[in-house]
């Protein structure tokens, strides 16, 4: 699998690592999802501004080019499907056999790729 570079900024955010591309194919997409950015430098206590709403966990999104649908794992799926990475980069599947997985989750697609 192979992973994108992490973004920085010197903006006062630590952007981190909130989202890699792991695998892109003609068939499929899968990107990890991290806990997103935190600010490192204090706001002023009168700020105003509604706070912007915070991924509270990891998660994967595994797309489907075919059906134009995705799927996002969560929770137990998501330590499922990281345990399934894991093993892939222990074992260094073929290309085949790394679709016949993502293809087992795409089943999971309910939901149309949106562009937002």
């Amino acid at each position: 699998m192979n992973s994108a570079q992490p973004l920085q900024s010197d903006l006062g955010i630590d952007w981190g690592n909130t989202m890699q591309m792991l695998y892109d194919s003609e068939s499929f997409v899968v990107l990890h999802m991290l806990p997103d950015a935190v600010e490192t430098s204090t706001q002023a206590l009168n700020d105003t501004a509604p706070p912007r709403p915070q991924l509270a966990r990891h998660g994967f999104e595994i797309v489907d080019k075919r059906s134009g649908k995705e799927v996002y794992l969560d929770g137990s799926w998501a330590e499922m499907f990281q345990q399934q990475i894991l093993a892939w980069q222990r074992d260094t599947p073929t290309q085949e056999e790394v679709e016949d997985a993502l293809d087992r989750y795409a089943g999971l697609a309910q939901n149309p790729v949106v562009v937002h």
